[in-house]
């Protein structure tokens, strides 16, 4: 599958989460996420443009791996997400075998996060309120979606967009955003 995706800086939540009432998106779960990124032993995923990570949302724990980005305004790029067991001992068990095998903790990306779920074109969309900690706001909008639907997709997407007033277009990761703001850490 590739996640289609533009992220918005400084986003007004009231006027995003009204609009989405006025066209009766489903408002979806609300927490809280830790994404522990990690680079690889024989690359260095800040130059090959991936991401690797662990989340944990509460207690459920999820692997997750973000392939190089396609150019362009819209965040286009494979994911894979695979749950993992649940808990902390579990979450803590894959660290240290990351680090066995030569992974490298990065940092870790915290935030809450607020999901609204709606459907337009044929495309099943998520909108996203994220509280970034050390960030700020910021709104993402995304589709996931096979290959041969990218061009149809990221027109919906840049439509919703708009349509939600969402200007402030970051295409920097949450990751990458966190790092630069680290006095002598080189962005992801």
């Amino acid at each position: 599958m590739l996640e289609i995706e533009q992220k918005f800086a400084n986003a007004n939540f009231a006027a995003i989460e009204k609009r989405l009432a006025e066209w009766n998106a489903r408002r979806g779960e609300e927490h809280t996420e830790a994404d522990h990124y990690f680079n690889a032993p024989d690359r260095d995923f800040a130059r090959t443009d991936e991401a690797f990570r662990l989340r944990r949302v509460g207690s459920a724990n999820f692997l997750t791996y973000k392939g190089p980005k396609h150019p362009g305004d819209v965040k286009i790029r494979t994911e894979l997400e695979i749950p993992l067991r649940d808990g902390d001992e579990a979450a803590e068990q894959f660290m240290q075998l990351l680090a066995h095998l030569g992974y490298r903790a990065v940092a870790v990306v915290r935030k809450h996060r607020r999901m609204y779920h709606l459907e337009r074109g044929g495309f099943a969309l998520a909108v996203c309120l994220d509280e970034v900690e050390k960030l700020g706001r910021f709104a993402e909008v995304e589709i996931l979606t096979a290959d041969e639907q990218v061009e149809a997709a990221r027109s919906i997407l840049a439509e919703i967009a708009s349509e939600l007033g969402l200007t402030n277009l970051e295409r920097r990761s949450y990751l990458s955003l966190l790092l630069a703001s680290i006095p002598g850490e080189r962005p992801a």
